[in-house]
């Protein structure tokens, strides 16, 4: 028998309580919680990899095939012009951040209609889930750039005008403003998404006519009206896409007054979704 004193301490009692206000953002509870965020980034590579015959490389090859279907189509046939870069070139390096971008959105969006069995059993800081997307995700960017940087230094062997400069240094940050970016517009999606269904069917359509409001299949120069160049700048992903060719190809307009702005704008969505979040997913489960 043992005696009272040498008897474990009882667990620690944890209190959830609904009533904190929406704007208060516990960061230190979600560290506390990393364990589960990377056995989620985990599941979200497991999952998709699963049962299928070529596994990671069809994350390699989605860009590969889109850069290529780009280059007949809106370089033979259209014929835009991208200056001497290699049409291939041109594509795949805006491809590979829009695709990251994409992602990143489209795994928040989902984060709370996708996940509501799981969320009405268990209490754990919502905001893991959408973040999870970030960094698996990343994965799939790294295969592409990967990709890319091999088709790169092949294309630069067969003497192929390509001018790498200074701007790599910045191409961590452009990869950072990317994940904040696609973060915080998946995060108003899947607030909206609680309330108004019909976001669902809607975003694919919204997400391809932001593809082609990036600079992706043309170079930012040719946009020249003052009013459609103010809204194409409006778009932080221009700024992401103009820069990353600027540093790989040489080829791109760079503003710093326009970085500044891309930067504001990425900041106010991402800063915003989370509140928005925050605020919904207290009562979400109510509404699902």
């Amino acid at each position: 028998m043992i005696a009272p004193e040498q008897q474990a301490d009882p667990a620690p009692t944890v209190l959830i309580e609904a009533n904190q206000a929406w704007w208060k953002l516990n960061i230190p509870e979600l560290w506390n919680y990393r364990d589960l965020l990377f056995l989620l980034v985990k599941r979200d590579l497991t999952a998709v990899y699963k049962q299928t015959v070529l596994g990671p490389f069809w994350f390699i090859l989605q860009p590969l095939l889109t850069s290529v279907v780009f280059s007949i189509i809106f370089g033979n046939v259209a014929q835009i012009d991208v200056g001497e870069t290699p049409h291939f070139v041109f594509y795949m390096s805006g491809l590979i951040f829009w695709n990251y971008f994409q992602g990143i959105l489209n795994h928040a969006a989902s984060s709370l209609t996708g996940n509501s069995s799981l969320l009405s059993k268990v209490y754990f800081p919502r905001l893991i889930i959408p973040l999870s997307g970030v960094f698996s995700h990343f994965m799939h960017f790294a295969l592409n750039l990967v990709t890319f940087l091999g088709f790169y230094l092949w294309y630069s062997l067969q003497g192929a005008d390509l001018e790498p400069n200074r701007w790599l240094f910045a191409v961590p940050l452009l990869i950072l403003q990317t994940a904040m970016l696609g973060l915080g517009a998946g995060l108003w999606v899947a607030s909206l998404t609680v309330t108004y269904r019909d976001l669902r069917f809607a975003l694919p359509f919204l997400i391809q006519l932001g593809m082609y409001a990036t600079p992706i299949v043309y170079p930012a120069s040719l946009v020249v009206t003052e009013r459609y160049k103010t809204i194409l700048w409006l778009n932080p992903m221009t700024s992401i896409v103009e820069t990353g060719r600027t540093a790989f190809i040489g080829q791109g307009d760079i503003q710093l007054s326009l970085l500044g702005q891309s930067w504001g704008i990425t900041l106010l969505i991402l800063l915003s979704g989370i509140f928005v979040f925050n605020r919904v997913q207290r009562s979400f489960i109510d509404t699902l």
